[in-house]
């Protein structure tokens, strides 16, 4: 594509190791729809016949429908430098050389970003209709858990009682911040490099904006040098990715844990978990663990985009190819794992009994016990020193607070009253938090009833990018 400038040929060895077409094969859909978008430019202005532009047209949509399927596994073999190079060799075979027509005004520099800005906005897509179908099957695990009760913790102790539905919409939150910060990369982005050049703009009197439009951007980019430089966006789409991960993982460890024996609360689907080759009685959380394993496979990548931009001048440099490989690979990964805890997630049981059990022992209800003293008229740092006496007494004599007798409370201050037990049961433990936000029961019956509505409206958003069928993931890699 650029030899006539020089006298030898590549070492062969370097002309391997540069060669970018065995990963950025990835692109083709890509490439071919900018190419397209490119053509109706040249076509607008003079360049092309709309004869040779449809024939170009065509030629291009030929080439998606043969290869489209091969590039998405990454299965093609074939002897190219990269993407760019592919798709016009294989133009021209196709159509003879007016495909050597379509590289008129045009850089593979402005080719490579707006390629990477429509895969990246492409992927923010799919991900994001994986998520919605994620948090939608924990908003049915919360409608289904109803008035359910689990221990709460911190630090991993025992802290408050709370609805199963209200811990697991805490992960819906997350979910829903992860799309939105998905949402805004996709709107920075979206802005059309073609016609910047290799750096300085396009030597031909090109209509930016009839490319920008065909391929659905918000307008051209503003600045040519800083258009066929920048992958900004390619490092806020994998931060934002590693945040999900952040997430995924943060759920995976604490199902993990609720399935040990110690705790009894989950009982994972067989489905989704594996056994021992040595023990019979095993049954291992391996999609739990995996995923808290794959946030390193997405950090990794915003880590490495991270240092491949950090001390570059302007413009493009051929360390830029780097970039590509972490976001095919973390786009995969991050496809992967929200796709498989949507299903995961629906097929969870709880063991809402033992969950209960952990309520009613260990002091849960101490911070509405001394809430309790609160309505009393006793200031809340008394409050606490009281019930913390109080605790200390049960524990010697193996009682918890409801247990103790009015007489022994009347030794910690003569504000307890026999309504103090209907005040640290566990319903009105719970529904002492009755402020927005709070785990009372009926506001987690209208948080759910809210997150239901939002997480609804980001599914019909991103109905059929998401959770795609099994079989088409099968060699998408993990």
């Amino acid at each position: 594509m650029w030899s006539g400038r020089f006298r030898e040929p590549l070492n062969a060895t370097f002309d391997h190791w540069q060669r970018s077409f065995r990963f950025d094969q990835a692109l083709l859909a890509d490439e071919c729809a900018a190419s397209k978008a490119h053509a109706r430019a040249l076509a607008a202005a003079g360049i092309l016949t709309e004869a040779e532009f449809s024939t170009i047209t065509t030629g291009l949509d030929g080439l998606v429908a043969k290869y489209g399927e091969a590039s998405a596994a990454q299965k093609i073999e074939f002897d190219a430098e990269d993407i760019h190079h592919f798709v016009e060799l294989k133009l021209v075979e196709a159509i003879g050389d007016l495909g050597l027509k379509l590289h008129t005004g045009r850089s593979r520099n402005e080719q490579i970003a707006t390629d990477l800005r429509l895969f990246v906005r492409r992927q923010i897509g799919v991900i994001l209709g994986d998520l919605a179908a994620w948090a939608g099957a924990l908003v049915e695990q919360a409608v289904k858990a109803g008035d359910a009760v689990m221990p709460s913790y911190t630090h991993l102790q025992r802290a408050e009682p709370v609805l199963v539905a209200h811990w697991l919409l805490a992960y819906v939150e997350m979910i829903l911040r992860d799309a939105s910060r998905l949402e805004d990369c996709a709107k920075r982005l979206n802005y059309c490099p073609l016609g910047s050049g290799p750096i300085a703009g396009a030597t031909l009197a090109l209509d930016r904006t009839i490319a920008s439009r065909e391929l659905a951007f918000t307008a051209p980019t503003f600045n040519s040098m800083d258009a066929t430089s920048d992958r900004d966006f390619v490092l806020e789409y994998l931060q934002a990715l590693t945040m999900i991960g952040l997430h995924a993982s943060r759920f995976s460890e604490e199902i993990t844990l609720f399935a040990t024996a110690e705790f009894g609360f989950v009982e994972l689907p067989e489905a989704f978990s594996t056994g021992s080759s040595a023990m019979p009685q095993k049954k291992n959380p391996d999609l739990t663990e995996l995923i808290r394993a794959k946030v390193g496979r997405l950090n990794g990548a915003a880590q490495t985009v991270t240092l491949l931009v950090k001390g570059l001048p302007l413009a493009y440099n051929k360390d830029m190819q780097e970039t590509q490989e972490p976001v095919f690979e973390a786009s995969r990964t991050a496809h992967m794992l929200t796709y498989l805890l949507g299903a995961f997630t629906s097929a969870l049981t709880f063991r809402i009994d033992r969950m209960k059990a952990a309520c009613e022992i260990g002091y849960l209800n101490a911070m509405a016990a001394a809430t309790y003293l609160v309505y009393k008229g006793v200031p809340f740092r008394k409050a606490h020193e009281k019930i913390g006496n109080a605790v200390r007494y049960g524990l010697d004599h193996g009682k918890e607070l409801g247990e103790l007798t009015l007489d022994e409370l009347k030794q910690f201050g003569p504000e307890f009253e026999a309504d103090f037990f209907e005040a640290a049961s566990l319903e009105a433990t719970l529904d002492c938090h009755d402020v927005i936000g709070g785990t009372a029961r009926a506001r987690v019956k209208a948080a759910i009833q809210d997150a239901a509505a939002r997480v609804e409206a980001l599914a019909a958003q991103y109905a059929g990018t998401g959770a795609a069928k099994e079989e088409e993931l099968s060699h998408a890699g993990a």
